[in-house]
């Protein structure tokens, strides 16, 4: 399929700033880059309305890890409430639960679910497993107090995209091994599952198209201690033994992204596991499209289709 106008706009618009990509960037440019961004797109945009929001902190492995608590405009306080427990990508290196506000307010609306951001600590100054190992703490953390939360337990689920689309793979994968709390779904946005970037899609959308082969690479980098860890199934989750026994999942990604195969060949090996999949990829689409609210129409697309995804769960 061709690229969406507004995608074409978009990458045109990226190309003309100057700014540079990811994998030439340090860790702290990238940084400073994304509140920069945050900063720009707070001055237009129009952010949405929600209940309430709660700011905590939470006991983890090695530091305490912040958490944000949004509850929708439609919340029955009296009534335990769905929950959705939300990991951010960005490359295991970059980005936090303030520039992803926007997203998250519009995800509890548009799911009527609480929606409970959770923020790991970054590689490269924490690698493998520290993030994985930090967003699994925290997943256990929210089901030992989702009564005091509001929360149903019976209808909790995980949400991440791209590297967080890893971390909430491999949390799912690691509370099946362990006999953890019953996930009601997974829902995996155009995630890293494996390493190394040879695929076709990789290959086909190398360059040009905002996340690049060479972006991937760098993230890799970053995130790992050495190559022994990709051997690991909760650093590379395509790669785990079995996928049998997982929860009902959602997978999504995007047609001119290098990690579409990714997501493709992850929900193929769970249907072969028997596991209740449910895969889409959206032509025309880059990578990061879902947080681009306002800017693609296939970004709102996107949360009405996982809201009726999620109701047929």
């Amino acid at each position: 399929m061709p690229v969406d106008p507004a995608v074409a706009l978009f990458l045109q618009q990226v190309r003309e700033s100057g700014v540079k990509a990811y994998e030439d960037m340090t860790p702290a440019e990238s940084r400073r880059l994304d509140m920069d961004e945050l900063i720009k797109a707070k001055k237009h945009r129009k952010i949405e309305v929600v209940q309430s929001i709660e700011h905590s902190f939470i006991p983890g492995p090695t530091a305490d890890l912040p958490i944000r608590i949004y509850r929708p405009v439609y919340s029955n306080i009296e009534q335990p409430q769905p929950a959705i427990i939300f990991i951010h990508g960005s490359g295991w290196v970059v980005s936090n639960i303030e520039t992803n506000d926007h997203f998250s307010r519009a995800l509890a609306n548009r799911t009527k679910s609480v929606v409970i951001a959770i923020n790991y600590q970054k590689a490269p100054e924490h690698k493998f497993p520290v993030p994985m190992d930090d967003c699994y703490a925290s997943t256990l953390w929210i089901f030992e107090h989702a009564v005091l939360l509001g929360l149903d337990l019976n209808r909790i689920g995980i949400l991440g995209d791209s590297a967080g689309g890893n971390l909430a793979a491999a949390v799912t994968l690691r509370l099946r091994d362990e006999n953890g709390p019953k996930l009601a779904y997974q829902v995996l946005v155009y995630p890293a599952v494996q390493y190394g970037m040879e695929t076709p899609s990789a290959i086909a959308n190398a360059t040009g198209y905002l996340l690049q082969q060479a972006s991937m690479e760098y993230y890799w980098k970053h995130y790992l201690r050495s190559e022994t860890d990709t051997k690991n199934p909760y650093c590379t989750p395509l790669n785990a033994e079995s996928h049998h026994g997982l929860p009902p999942t959602l997978i999504y990604t995007a047609e001119l992204d290098p990690l579409c195969d990714d997501g493709y060949l992850y929900a193929c090996k769970l249907q072969e596991c028997g596991v209740n999949v449910k895969y889409k990829c959206y032509d025309g689409m880059i990578h990061g499209f879902i947080k681009m609210l306002g800017v693609f129409e296939q970004a709102t697309n996107f949360l009405n289709t996982l809201n009726e995804d999620l109701l047929a769960i």
